[in-house]
């Protein structure tokens, strides 16, 4: 039986045919020690033929469908072209070598040609792949390389769906860097206070910001200089007329000693390198905030950005966050109380670092539990909405957020909270709103001829439309009141119409039934009993059953 390899390189889809090989012959180590060497490899697998992909988006395309098992156009007529035509309800005299069994199964059920996929065919694939530029001589030495590496770098970034606004990688180093921030900038204002004290002690008790403290300690200088002409630049800087007022008199009567102009120097320098750390703190927070926003904004709604982003940080990446369950979400962060409670049997910790959340803080003692557990239910939803959703938006994290928030006042006051599901479907309802109002906003028509100025006139009577709308909606709480009783007067009223209208038709049905009986005195006494009580209408129907059923009983007895 003939095999045939098919070969997909970065360049095109290859057609080989390995001739001169039976059944003994297909030793997978015989042909592993042979694939190297060019003239025996070349020998038994020859080129049969080649169709190079157009370009190299053609080529992406190409190599997508492979790996999914997908059999292309291309690829098809590509094969039966070149290999025999199998007729109908015979067995093919041939079969396809393949390197993926997917797309082997794929070929075989579309053209019914018999593929196969083991470990001998791999071996030869491989050495098609060592010597492939020998096949084809119209390729030049470097051809085959270039094209591997562009397709290997288009496909990964295809299968990774890379985007530059949603790299979490960027969330992590900017909140180590943040933690690592505040702790310099603590020990170096600490220094500062503790160098600028020898000079001028009493300014510690004055100002107790560290990085007012700086901006202070750089302004003065030389405590001996300061005088009152000073006191407004140190109340822009301060914001506090009489705190500027008491550093004035104070430095009127210091107990520190004074220090040479190099100290002073060397004082002002380091006070500025904080000044300046904290400004950069400041600035690397905003930049936290809004890659928090752009990556996971339905978690930073919920939970904070600072929070939000020391989870994903500890988690390796916020697509491991979502893989994480709420019970592990719960206890992120203390993982070395948890295993020193399972070593020693005792109570396992409650929160890791959702402690840092203010829901935590604001729950009571015995509800701090309780609260971390629904909080890191919710952690998980948002995490996992913001990870595996194609467009961003906080209305979820915002209706999860509602939901913790009326948690906590089932905890403390007993109101009871609103079901999962209305706030899903009331947080889907917002997202598209808020996606139509975006599409509304990208789509601008300018007006161009009279027709454009109808329409924009239709365009403003609509939006006032939406204005008196939204007007009744806020104004809406006693016009619906009133809407409301009006309606309800409404459906009293009808009720009463159908009412009499009932009566006034079964009276009618009874006096056409008794004048065509000729029954007057028998229509009075009815009227009679109805003006009765209840008992007296039974007892009155009792009587009439009985002499009907003597009247019924005489007339048996007479036939008889």
């Amino acid at each position: 039986m003939a095999l045939y390899l098919l070969y997909e390189s970065a360049s095109g889809f290859a057609l080989l045919h390995a001739h001169g090989l039976d059944e003994i012959g297909q030793n997978v180590e015989a042909v592993r020690n042979s694939v190297s060497d060019l003239n025996r490899f070349g020998k038994v697998v020859q080129l049969m033929a080649f169709n190079p992909f157009e370009s190299a988006l053609d080529a992406l395309k190409q190599c997508n469908s492979v790996s999914e098992g997908l059999l292309t156009d291309e690829l098809r007529s590509f094969l039966e072209i070149n290999l025999p035509k199998v007729k109908e309800g015979k067995k093919a005299k041939f079969s396809l070598g393949v390197a993926d069994p997917k797309i082997g199964s794929q070929i075989s059920e579309v053209t019914k040609i018999p593929c196969q996929s083991n470990e001998f065919v791999n071996e030869l694939l491989r050495g098609v792949r060592l010597h492939f530029d020998r096949f084809i001589k119209d390729l030049k030495p470097g051809d085959l390389e270039k094209a591997q590496l562009g397709l290997g770098h288009s496909y990964s970034r295809a299968k990774v769906k890379f985007n530059v606004n949603r790299v979490d990688n960027m969330v992590i180093q900017a909140i180590f860097l943040l933690d690592t921030l505040d702790k310099d900038i603590n020990s170096f204002s600490m220094r500062v206070r503790e160098w600028y004290s020898w000079h001028f002690p009493e300014l510690v008790k004055i100002v107790s910001d560290n990085y007012l403290y700086a901006k202070v300690a750089k302004y003065i200088e030389d405590k001996s200089k300061l005088s009152e002409d000073k006191i407004p630049e140190l109340t822009e800087i301060i914001g506090d007329e009489d705190k500027a007022k008491e550093i004035v008199e104070a430095a009127k009567a210091s107990m520190g000693q004074d220090l040479s102009p190099v100290d002073l120097i060397n004082v002002q320098q380091f006070a500025q390198r904080v000044m300046d750390l904290s400004e950069y703190r400041r600035k690397l927070y905003d930049y936290l905030v809004t890659k928090m926003n752009d990556i996971a904004p339905n978690l930073a709604s919920l939970i904070g950005e600072v929070v939000g982003a020391r989870l994903i940080s500890h988690a390796g990446s916020l697509t491991n966050l979502a893989k994480c369950p709420s019970s592990t979400l719960q206890i992120l962060g203390a993982e070395k109380a948890l295993f020193r409670a399972l070593k020693t049997r005792g109570n396992t910790p409650k929160y890791g670092l959702i402690f840092h959340s203010s829901f935590i803080g604001r729950a009571s003692a015995r509800n701090k539990g309780r609260m971390a557990r629904f909080l890191a239910n919710k952690c998980s939803i948002a995490s996992r909405i913001d990870c595996f959703s194609e467009t961003g938006t906080t209305a979820f994290g915002e209706k999860l957020k509602e939901q913790v928030e009326e948690r906590l006042d089932f905890y403390d006051k007993g109101v009871a909270p609103r079901k999962n599901i209305d706030v899903m479907k009331a947080a889907i309802e917002s997202a598209e709103d808020k996606d139509t109002a975006k599409e509304t906003e990208e789509v601008h028509v300018e007006p161009t001829s009279k027709k454009g100025k109808k329409s924009k006139a239709a365009a403003n009577d609509g939006e006032d439309m939406v204005i008196d709308k939204s007007t009744a909606i806020t104004n809406g709480g006693d016009a619906l009141e009133e809407h409301k009783s009006e309606k309800k007067k409404k459906k009293k009223e009808k009720r009463k119409l159908d009412n009499e209208m009932d009566v006034d038709n079964e009276d009618g049905a009874n006096g056409v039934a008794h004048e065509e009986d000729g029954d007057v005195e028998k229509k009075k006494k009815k009227k009679k009993d109805k003006m009765n009580d209840d008992g007296e209408i039974l007892g009155a129907d009792k009587e009439t059953k009985k002499k009907k059923k003597k009247k019924s009983k005489s007339a048996d007895a007479s036939k008889i």
